[in-house]
């Protein structure tokens, strides 16, 4: 084994965390919190990832307050979920995992159909794409007060999560959610201090680094995932993504997360690898929206052929401009492609959709110099977000949770 192979599976430390290797389960939305409260099907689903080998695994979107969720059975911090989501990261602790939280709010992208307000709250007033189908049309503009709810909300999140256990958070500043609504020059038209020029955009994002690092302390991992480009005329590309990081990076961010694209406008970038709309096409239910689908979506998903470290030479720039952790993601799914990135200077790098199709890639990683993830970047699992069993790989269902002896 390679020098830079054997570095994937050495401790690291991420602000005095120790993880016992460099794999992190990236962030996706499981499907498994009906009511927003954790199911059995939850435990199950990262016992796998923490059996697999994984030093840390992620539950994805756990938003900030109720109306920061894009629909009504996303996790959302409340003090009802407190004995089951300790008792859930608990579980996973005796696995041997660490375990991250993202933190996440939809903002003026919802279909929640539980909204406390009249509409969801973005930066401006406008269409409320997701929830057209669901009669929720239109967004409003935050207020100045609603913004001090919005960054007092990440603070109240992170102190509950630090108090039920989790060991790091993810701040999600991609994807087109609320904080990246602000941060773009495509969806950001507002004229004060929060919108217009680059560093009013960041006004937001920043408080609410601020805010949640004042709620856990300074000796508490944050990292943070944002776009290295949304793949759109107007919006945010790579010099942008370049400045985000330095930024973040100078306010005391741990780690940061090199995706890419928008869910609200060019997810394929994300992804690679084959069309998620037919996928979604056939998962889809609501017919309203099965029709938008089918005349936006050859639009809306381009075409992005898969190649293995995707974001690799554009990921590089960031890593050369901040001295935080770099945590890779996108495309990586190869013995080679793992000892490349430690070559390159990454510190950890984040998996999905092969942890979807193989939980146990770290031990088979290990145990193989040649391994190959049998994900074939088919993108299915992309539609089973909200399939009654959660998300999964439909090529290689999950089963019970597996159990594997790491090499020696």
């Amino acid at each position: 084994m390679s020098d830079d192979l054997a570095k994937c599976f050495e401790p690291a430390t991420l602000n005095g965390l120790t993880l016992k290797n460099r794999f992190i389960k990236a962030g996706t939305y499981e499907g498994m919190t009906p009511n927003g409260s954790p199911s059995s099907a939850l435990l199950n689903f990262h016992s796998n990832i923490a059996n697999g080998g994984s030093a840390m695994t992620t539950i994805g979107y756990c938003a900030t307050e109720a109306d920061g969720r894009l629909n009504e059975n996303m996790l959302y911090m409340q003090e009802e979920i407190r004995q089951p989501l300790s008792n859930m990261i608990n579980e996973l602790h005796l696995l041997g995992t660490k375990v991250s939280g993202q933190m996440g709010h939809g903002g003026g992208f919802s279909k929640n159909r539980q909204l406390q307000r009249r509409r969801p709250l973005g930066p401006n007033f406008g269409l409320n794409a997701l929830g057209i189908p669901h009669g929720m049309f239109f967004c409003d503009a935050m207020t100045h007060q609603d913004i001090k709810h919005f960054v007092q909300q990440y603070h109240n999140a992170a102190a509950f999560m630090k108090s039920v256990g989790f060991d790091a958070l993810e701040i999600h500043f991609g994807h087109g959610y609320g904080l990246c609504q602000f941060m773009s020059p495509k969806t950001n038209k507002r004229t004060d201090l929060y919108g217009g020029s680059f560093l009013n955009r960041m006004r937001l994002p920043l408080e609410v680094l601020a805010a949640v690092r004042d709620a856990v302390g300074d000796s508490f991992p944050i990292i943070g995932k944002i776009s290295l480009t949304e793949g759109v005329r107007g919006g945010l590309h790579y010099d942008d993504a370049l400045n985000i990081a330095i930024l973040l990076d100078q306010a005391g961010i741990d780690g940061i997360i090199t995706s890419g694209g928008t869910s609200t406008m060019n997810p394929m970038i994300m992804f690679r690898g084959n069309s998620i709309l037919q996928p979604m096409l056939r998962a889809e239910k609501n017919l309203l929206m099965k029709l938008m689908l089918r005349i936006a979506g050859p639009r809306l998903f381009k075409d992005y052929p898969y190649h293995e470290l995707y974001f690799l030479e554009h990921a590089k720039r960031l890593r050369d401009a901040v001295d935080c952790n770099m945590i890779y993601v996108g495309g990586a799914s190869t013995n080679e492609s793992f000892a490349t990135l430690m070559r390159e200077g990454f510190d950890f790098i984040q998996l999905g959709r092969s942890l979807l199709s193989d939980p146990a890639l770290p031990h088979k990683a290990q145990r193989s110099l040649d391994y190959k993830s049998n994900c074939v970047h088919c993108n299915e699992c992309v539609a089973t977000i909200e399939h009654a069993d959660g998300i999964h790989c439909p090529r290689f269902p999950p089963s019970a949770p597996i159990h594997i002896m790491a090499a020696k």
